[in-house]
């Protein structure tokens, strides 16, 4: 795309940094920071508290200038390019904040009021439908002030839509939803990425990941520890063969004739044995060696590598944690 406000073309980035910094009284909350999120994808960005992750959303949207390295937004230049490419993108970022003795409607037409690129003859027809696709229309009239947390989630979240835009960045969207408040917004996210726009979501919940990310990175204390699609994140670690016997023995002698390093632990009258399955061994192969070994057969599966696993292994620190 060229700094002119150019659709960005398949393959292409949506979000670029480049040795992205921010300094706070001598401490560094995000450090050399290079994230590539494609366009089209809807990219997970995770990290524990305190990681960086709300100050690096800050900084890619203008609201925080960092203390070194480079920003590109839709494959311009920030915040060089603040005024043609925020249009563009749509942002709901440390929860909504909105006139507490407004409607929601209300609110929604001061914050497309305030867009000076939105054209008021259809001001209203927008409204009424960025509240339809949160599911608020039933409460457009209604004071924000007697929003719950949700309600008011789903509200900034219509704010972001009420202009198609190529690109989405969320922090924390169903914070404070209930289920079906959950699965609206997911199915959302999912229409939107099919249509086409680029969504850039942190939050901490790992199964929310799992369902609707293409891609993801994980921020450690400030730094980038990983990234690229979910696949690519789980198969760092191995798949792990785990079988059920009363013939424990038997199955890790087997298991270790094949070439895995079997461990063998106690679970009720049967013995659990797992082993990390290497590159070159089926798991085709694993069932029939065993057999042949003499061993019987209670279960037999292949745990693969989760997305949670991965966290922990890089972050040090598990997904129950207030983000």
């Amino acid at each position: 795309m060229s700094d002119g406000g150019e659709p960005v073309g398949s393959g292409a980035l949506a979000v670029e940094t480049h040795g992205l910094t921010k300094r706070f009284r001598g401490h560094d909350a995000v450090q050399d920071l290079d994230l590539a999120v494609p366009a089209g994808s809807v990219f997970g960005f995770l990290g524990p508290n305190g990681s960086g992750k709300t100050t690096t959303i800050r900084m890619l949207v203008g609201l925080l200038n960092p203390t070194a390295g480079e920003v590109r937004l839709l494959g311009a230049p920030m915040p060089a390019s603040l005024q043609s490419v925020l249009p563009r993108v749509g942002a709901l970022i440390e929860g909504p904040g909105f006139a507490p003795y407004l409607s929601g409607a209300a609110n929604l037409a001061r914050l497309d009021a305030a867009d000076r690129h939105a054209s008021g003859r259809d001001r209203r027809a927008r409204i009424g439908t960025a509240l339809e696709r949160v599911g608020l229309t039933h409460a457009a009239r209604k004071k924000v002030k007697a929003y719950s947390l949700g309600m008011k989630q789903r509200l900034g979240l219509a704010g972001a839509l009420l202009r198609p835009r190529e690109l989405l960045v969320l922090d924390e969207p169903t914070n404070g939803l209930d289920p079906q408040g959950t699965r609206e917004v997911r199915s959302l996210i999912r229409q939107l990425a099919d249509g086409g726009t680029t969504v850039f979501v942190s939050s901490h919940l790992l199964p929310e990941i799992e369902q609707i990310c293409s891609h993801a990175a994980v921020l450690s204390t400030g730094r980038l520890v990983a990234q690229g699609t979910l696949d690519e994140l789980r198969q760092r670690d191995r798949s792990r063969v785990v079988v059920r016997t009363p013939d424990g023995r038997i199955a890790a002698e087997a298991l270790t004739a094949l070439g895995l390093t079997p461990d063998v632990r106690r679970a009720g009258e049967d013995s659990e044995v797992v082993a990390v399955l290497p590159d070159g061994v089926a798991l085709e192969s694993v069932a029939p060696a065993l057999v042949a070994a003499g061993a019987r057969l209670h279960a037999l599966r292949l745990d693969e590598p989760s997305l949670e696993e991965r966290f922990v292994a890089l972050t040090g620190e598990g997904f129950d944690v207030a983000f």
